[in-house]
Order: structure tokens, then C-alpha cells, then sequence
């Protein structure tokens, strides 16, 4: 059995698998806007990096959606 650790997503506690990559992060909350933004604990997470950035105990994840409109 995986360990889960806790995080803030969204300014929400969750318990996710320890060592999750951003890219589980985004399948695991199904997160599906194309234009999407990560960050992790307050910094820009490049999309090229998504599968090699993981998340430990305390880490703070934000997915920003942006609002394209006119």
C-alpha cells in the first residue's frame, strides 16, 4: 500500500500519493483546461516539467484557470 501524504490544493487540504508527479496531480483531480497554470508553493511549474516535479509533505498546489475573454 502507498503512502499518502498531506498537502494544500486549491487552499484545500488533501491527501494525495506520496511522490505524486504534477502530472498525476492534474489526472487525479481532473483538471482539463488546456491554458491551465500550476504553481507549487508559489512559483511557476513550466508544463515540460510536469511529469518530473513531484510534491511532499506541506507543499502548497495551485491550479489556476485563466478567464480568456472579451
Amino acid at each position: 500500500m502507498r503512502k499518502e501524504i498531506s498537502i494544500m490544493v486549491n487552499g484545500l487540504e488533501e491527501q494525495v500519493p506520496e511522490g505524486a508527479s504534477i502530472s498525476q496531480l492534474i489526472d487525479l483531480f481532473e483538471e482539463t483546461d488546456r491554458h491551465m497554470i500550476v504553481e507549487k508553493n508559489g512559483r511557476y511549474v513550466y508544463p515540460r516539467d510536469y511529469g518530473s516535479v513531484t510534491v511532499t509533505e506541506g507543499d502548497r498546489i495551485e491550479f489556476i484557470n485563466p478567464d480568456f475573454g472579451g
